[in-house]
């Protein structure tokens, strides 16, 4: 068993510190005992040191001899022991700053075509190593992985994302200003719903092939990544992308990076990444014809009778390398049959809830489209083209997008056209223009205007025009405002709206504050709003970072309070405010967390509000305070759990209850959970209680081969339903999909009242053409 570092004396940690340092200045460090944690002055010493490290470089391999490696993961080519590996990292967690405990070698190599990776994380006991489950674009933070990004306009700003886990899946994701969305956060809704906000597309799915082993000196994976899957400045000469590389051990919790990230950043900060040189890239330009083929048989019930339909459709996409910077993309006939149905969620509030896009077409280059305050003010949202606001999906004819970068300037136009979805109603034309210039310095400038036009009806027609901007102020600071105007038929009010935000960030302290105003006759309609137009908003966040680096079990205590608040323009009617204040929260080393929490919520009702059914609550002001307990287990155990309770006040009288989900997994193979999410809420205007259940059961036959079940009972709607997704994935995607959709009018998750639809697709769809 190792001594506890805070045990050892004080001169052996100084010379261990010297030692420790003069390793990291050679290519392969001496590492400290795995799961060791340091004093306090000898590890901000080492984080001194890390920060104060140039950014690194690395060349390609250049492969002249014809000869390509097989991607399976063994790294026994002779290309693999060439050239200087990438093998210099260093913590940003748990101890930032300190060199690795295990050692790894990254080479990167290009035949012109392709860009080749091989990754060897060595580990000295292997039988420890956490594979994760077998599906794409898993959470990576649950496993060992390794990942990279590569900044291919090395703007500091944009960049693709692949990584892998030793269960060889394939995550991608596309990231925009370096990953910082700047958006909201809504009250109920757990991290992993509100994700970047903005900042990290991790649905979109690019065209690549990966492999990795498990072996007696750690594990290995094998990239191979098209050009043409990327996009870059045309083809001039050797050029620079940015890079970096980053490893998880996650039994030690420890987060690696080849070119040093500070704790209060992450991978997504590319003005802090290295440089990846003497890249030779091809002018050939992606050129793919994906066609789908469809057949279904759905049935629905209307007053107890049955009707059904079994069409079979075509349809599919074409893509087109317009230069390697710019794409075009076509879609006829869309379909997004196999897409996973959204998560149901009990909502208590007088707003809409916010639902991300999942439909792949949209989420290509989604971050050149966005603007606004991420839900809560998006000026464009692609939820809006082909499905109704009770989530029905309206037939889309097609449409065409052309994204990417002219010069220094990225730029976006999309056209869509859906059909009538019923009697009575006309298609839509949906048109979207967007440009981005890149000003260095982690700043931006942006425009955009947005159109909804009848298809039928010239004079039925909504449209945003937006300018906004993005201004980075060294490492600490970043600012973003927008200001937008709609224009719709009938309104003559005021149809502006602004907003104006600020961020400070360190390793013990971040803050952020922005104000905002929306004119009570602002509309766009291709967009979402988290509440009616016509108010002003103020929310601001503090939070502080208290570390011990002596502690082995301890991360962090991040105390934080934050406020948010909502009023009428005219006459400053508090419409909410939301005091949120933490100063208890710890997390600890195995990324477990726990913290009580006190929430003050302050309404302001002009009208009457029907809570539930029958239970109205009158106009006037409220007030009261939550007791509130959040906590998460080690993600990365087979069995896990995670859930929030709250107790006290509401309204006029009290809620209690609360969400948890109980996780299972076997491996890499299964993985299953149990949502319950229950309010019993009591007021002097009537009781009611909301229920939501969800059970989820996945098996992984290999990365591609999948069956996904999530069955879901809402209360407040009264609706059980099902969905069966069974895949086959090729690349990119695509591939044979069988999907089916069960739902039901019940008042328990077992108690069934009628059946209201019930559907299965069968889907198959292919990519042909010039990938590389």
């Amino acid at each position: 068993m190792s001594t506890p570092l805070s045990r050892v004396p004080r001169l052996t940690l100084v010379v261990s510190a010297l030692t420790l340092a003069a390793h990291a200045a050679h290519a392969q460090p001496t590492p400290p005992t795995g799961g060791m944690r340091l004093d306090a002055a000898v590890a901000d010493s080492f984080a001194r040191a890390a920060r104060a490290r140039p950014r690194p470089t690395v060349n390609v391999i250049k492969m002249t001899d014809g000869s390509t490696p097989v991607i399976d993961g063994r790294l026994d080519e002779a290309l693999w022991q060439q050239g200087t590996p990438v093998s210099e990292f260093v913590q940003r967690e748990l101890n930032e700053g300190v060199p690795a405990s295990e050692r790894t070698d990254v080479r990167f190599a290009s035949d012109g075509k392709y860009l080749y990776i091989g990754a060897r994380m060595y580990d000295r006991q292997p039988s420890l190593i956490i594979p994760g489950e077998k599906i794409r674009d898993v959470t990576l933070a649950n496993s060992d992985y390794v990942a990279f990004i590569f900044d291919t306009y090395h703007d500091h700003q944009n960049g693709f994302v692949f990584a892998t886990t030793p269960a060889g899946v394939e995550y991608d994701g596309q990231v925009i200003r370096e990953g910082e969305g700047g958006g909201t956060n809504v009250p109920g809704q757990n991290r992993m719903q509100a994700g970047a906000m903005g900042g990290f597309n991790v649905n979109w799915d690019a065209s690549w092939a990966v492999a990795t082993t498990v072996d007696s000196l750690g594990w290995s994976a094998e990239f191979r990544i098209p050009y043409s899957t990327l996009r870059y400045q045309s083809a001039n000469g050797e050029q620079s992308w940015g890079l970096n590389v980053s490893r998880m051990i996650r039994r030690k919790n420890e987060e690696l990076y080849w070119s040093f990230i500070p704790r209060q950043f992450n991978l997504y900060r590319l003005s802090l990444a290295g440089n990846l040189a003497e890249l030779t890239l091809p002018v050939r330009r992606i050129q793919t014809v994906t066609p789908y083929v469809l057949t279904s048989n759905q049935a629905r019930w209307d007053k107890g009778l049955k009707s059904s339909t079994s069409p079979s459709e075509f349809g599919g996409e074409i893509k087109y390398g317009v230069t390697p910077a710019l794409t075009l993309d076509l879609t006829v006939n869309t379909d997004f049959a196999q897409v996973e149905v959204d998560d149901q969620r009990v909502n208590l509030t007088r707003f809409p809830i916010f639902f991300p896009e999942k439909r792949p077409f949209f989420l290509e280059n989604a971050g050149v489209f966005s603007a606004g305050t991420p839900q809560a003010v998006d000026l464009f949202f692609t939820r809006r083209i082909g499905i109704s606001e009770t989530g029905t999906p309206q037939p889309i004819l097609g449409g065409g997008r052309l994204s990417g970068r002219v010069g220094s300037t990225t730029i976006g136009l999309l056209q869509m056209v859906t059909d009538a979805p019923e009697a009575g109603t006309s298609g839509q034309s949906y048109s979207v223009a967007r440009a981005i210039r890149e000003l260095g310095a982690r700043s931006r400038l942006g425009v955009m205007a947005v159109q909804r036009l009848s298809t039928e009806d010239a004079g039925n027609v909504n449209r945003t025009f937006a300018l906004d901007g993005r201004w980075g102020l060294g490492q600490k600071w970043t600012t973003d405002v927008w200001a937008a105007k709609t224009s719709t038929p009938g309104r003559t009010g005021d149809d502006m709206a602004y907003s104006a935000r600020a961020a400070f960030a360190t390793n013990v302290f971040n803050a952020n504050a922005r104000v905002a105003q929306i004119g009570e006759d602002f509309n766009p309609e291709v967009g979402f709003m988290s509440r009616p137009a016509g108010y002003r908003t103020f929310d601001a966040t503090a939070m502080y970072l208290v570390r011990k680096p002596e502690w082995s079990w301890f991360r962090q205590w991040n105390p934080h309070v934050s406020y948010r608040g909502f009023y009428d323009i005219d006459d400053g009617f508090r419409q909410t405010g939301y005091w949120h204040i933490d100063v208890t929260e710890i997390e600890f080393a195995n990324s477990s967390r726990f913290g009580p929490e006190w929430n003050i919520s302050q309404e302001g009702l002009t009208q009457p509000f029907e809570i539930s059914p029958g239970v109205v609550l009158p106009a006037g002001q409220y007030e009261w305070g939550t007791l509130g307990f959040d906590y998460t287990t080690d993600p990365s155990e087979n069995v896990t759990a995670t859930g929030r309770f709250d107790f006290g006040n509401f309204w006029t009288g009290t809620r209690n209850g609360g969400s948890g989900t109980l996780t299972v997994r076997r491996g890499a193979t299964f993985s299953g959970s149990l949502t319950v999410d229950h309010n019993d809420v009591r007021l002097p205007q009537g009781n009611f209680k909301r229920t939501l259940q969800a059970v989820r059961l996945n098996y992984f036959f290999t990365p591609r081969i999948f069956v996904q079940t999530l069955t879901q009972y809402n209360n407040q709607q009264r609706i059980w339903s099902a969905n069966v997704r069974f895949g086959w994935l090729n690349t990119a995607g695509t591939g044979l999909f069988v999907v089916l959709n069960d739902g039901r009018d019940a008042t328990g998750f077992f108690n069934w009242v009628r059946p209201q639809q019930r559907s299965v697709f069968v889907k198959f769809t292919r990519q042909f053409g010039t990938t590389g």
